[in-house]
């Protein structure tokens, strides 16, 4: 007899919209794509632009939303 459990895998929360909302609402993941979506929607910036900013700025929500507030950030 096995003694391996069988367990659900773990789902990516949704909202009751159905949409995607970040893993951690302090953090963006940059490799999740939806976590990327949504954060890029929530502060009105392009993918490129998110990501650009989390190469200056790291991961951490508030100090994101601060240098993109202060327009910190630019591809150029």
């Amino acid at each position: 007899m096995s003694d391996i459990i069988a367990t659900a895998p773990i789902e990516h929360p949704e909202t009751e919209h159905g949409h995607k909302v970040p893993m951690d609402p302090n953090e963006i993941k940059p490799k999740i794509a939806s976590d990327i979506a949504y954060w890029a929607k929530e502060f009105g910036v392009s993918h490129d632009l998110l990501h650009e900013a989390i190469r200056t700025h790291g991961i951490h929500i508030p100090t994101l939303r601060a240098a993109l507030a202060k327009h910190e950030v630019n591809l150029t």
